[in-house]
This record gives C-alpha cells, structure tokens and sequence, in this order.
C-alpha cells in the first residue's frame, strides 16, 4: 500500500527552520547583551576604582601643599632667626673692639706720632694725627699691617706736610695725616668655645 502525504510538508520544514534561527537569533542577541553588560560592568568598575585613586591622590596633594607651605613658612623663619642670631653674635664681638683697638694702638703708635681724632664707620675706623716725619707715618702703618689683631689692610688716606709754633721763637715741620684701617670681626663661637674648653677642665 502506497502512502502519500498530501501535507505542505515544506512550508511546516521552512517553519521549523525560521523558528530555530529565531530563537538561535534571540538566544544569541541575550548572549550578546549579557556580554557587553559584562564588559560594561568590567570597564564601569575600573573608571570608579580609578576614580577613587585620583580623588585619593588628589587629598594627599593638597596635605602636601600644605606641608609645603608649612615647610616654606619654617625655612623664612629659621633665616630671620640666623639672621638674628648673626646680628647678636656681631654686637656681642664689636662690644670690646674699642677696648681692643686702644690697647693695640698703645703699642702700635711709635714715639714721635700722636693722634688727635678717631672715627669709626662700620667696619672701618680712621685716624687722624700729627707726626715728627713722614717716616714715623710710615712705621705706625707697618705697625698696624704687622702687630695688630684688630685692624687690617691700613692705608694712608692723606699726608700733608706743615710748620707747628712749639713757642715764640722755636717752629718745627710736621706732617698731619689721616689713616684708614678695617676693623677686623672676632669669630664670636670661637670665643666661646675657647672660653668654654678652661670651664670642663
């Protein structure tokens, strides 16, 4: 017996067919959305962690900002107190120098040589006198460039040669003349510390 199907078997095959690529379709396009879902998540993650670094970094800079500041502010203050420290040390060594500078100019000054003025300018001190020669001028220079421990570099600023009256009857040539010399500045720590070495003995 011969059996035919007179069903439109084709169209229920092409059916089956569209309906498996449809759901193969579907079934891939959630596989995609779940993927790119993944990613996103994955990427989101990644922008919020580095989020979080940057405002991290961003906190830590400003505390270093800060510190900066409090550094710089620190640095300007340790300079006034050097600078201050520096003024005191430099009061403290030129409190004796006028002491210092006349006792060396008793030794200093040759017989035939007097002064009549001395002005002090800063670190600079100039002398004025009266001497029998210009030689004797020249040997109170030496004198000072050689002997002293308080002055340094002196120079012979100017030298005039005049007659001096000793009496009614009697003149005498003299030379007045002006002197320059630079103060030297005592090493204030040093003399501190040689003055503290005596006390731990």
């Amino acid at each position: 017996m011969i059996l035919i199907n007179l069903l439109p078997h084709r169209e229920a095959a092409r059916k089956r067919r569209k309906d498996q690529f449809v759901a193969s379709a579907a079934a891939a396009a959630l596989m995609g959305v779940a993927v790119a879902g993944a990613v996103f998540a994955w990427y989101q993650n990644h922008i919020d962690a580095q989020r979080a670094r940057n405002a991290f970094l961003t906190q830590e800079t400003a505390k270093l900002d800060e510190q900066i500041k409090d550094i710089a502010g620190l640095k300007t203050e340790i300079l006034r107190l050097k600078a201050r420290q520096t003024a005191v040390e430099n009061l403290q060594s030129d409190r004796n120098a006028p002491v210092h500078l006349l006792s060396e100019l008793v030794t200093s000054v040759p017989d035939g040589v007097y002064l009549v003025s001395m002005k002090q300018d800063k670190q600079s001190v100039q002398m004025s006198g009266v001497a029998q020669s210009q030689e004797r001028v020249s040997e109170l220079l030496r004198n000072l460039s050689t002997q002293s421990k308080h002055l340094s570099r002196p120079e012979l600023v100017e030298i005039v040669s005049t007659v001096q009256a000793i009496s009614a009857r009697e003149q005498r040539r003299v030379s007045n003349f002006t002197v320059r010399a630079s103060i030297v500045r005592a090493d204030t720590s040093a003399a501190q510390s040689a003055d503290a070495q005596p006390q731990k003995q």
